[in-house]
């Protein structure tokens, strides 16, 4: 393990904040994993008698993830917020409940000072449960 200390690495804070640890990671990419548990938020409303991650929440978690490894890698200044730009070829190929952890393997397509294009894999153990691609614009909090 690298790291779990990801508020220093993300603006994001609960219960909006969906990584909690960062394996590994290097100029290609990196692995992070995330433990969903009954008591995240969104369990109460999707579905109560069988409670699923939602799709939105699993490519928000990957994005989330790759982010923190750029982070941790120190590629923008501190405290740069990442901006979520485009999401594409997304897929849900099974489903994520409470429980589960997730290992998220993510691959830097494009990283760049203003942008970051990336594509992920969500695991539950080998079976893989959503993928995408995604943009993410680099900036600071306007005051």
């Amino acid at each position: 393990m690298i790291t779990n200390d990801i508020q220093s690495l993300l603006p994001h804070r609960a219960p909006f904040l969906f990584v909690d640890e960062i394996v590994s990671c290097d100029e290609n990419g990196s692995v992070s994993t995330r433990t969903f548990t009954e008591n995240d938020f969104f369990f109460k409303g999707h579905f109560p008698q069988y409670p699923v991650v939602p799709g939105v929440i699993l490519v928000e978690t990957m994005a989330q993830a790759g982010g923190a490894a750029l982070s941790w890698q120190k590629k923008f200044a501190e405290g740069s917020l990442f901006f979520l730009g485009s999401v594409d070829k997304v897929k849900f190929r099974n489903q994520v409940r409470p429980g589960d952890t997730v290992r998220m393997e993510i691959a830097n397509l494009r990283v760049s000072g203003h942008m970051v294009k990336q594509a992920g894999k969500a695991y539950v153990g080998d079976t893989l449960c959503a993928e995408a691609e995604w943009m993410c614009l680099v900036g600071k909090a306007e005051k």
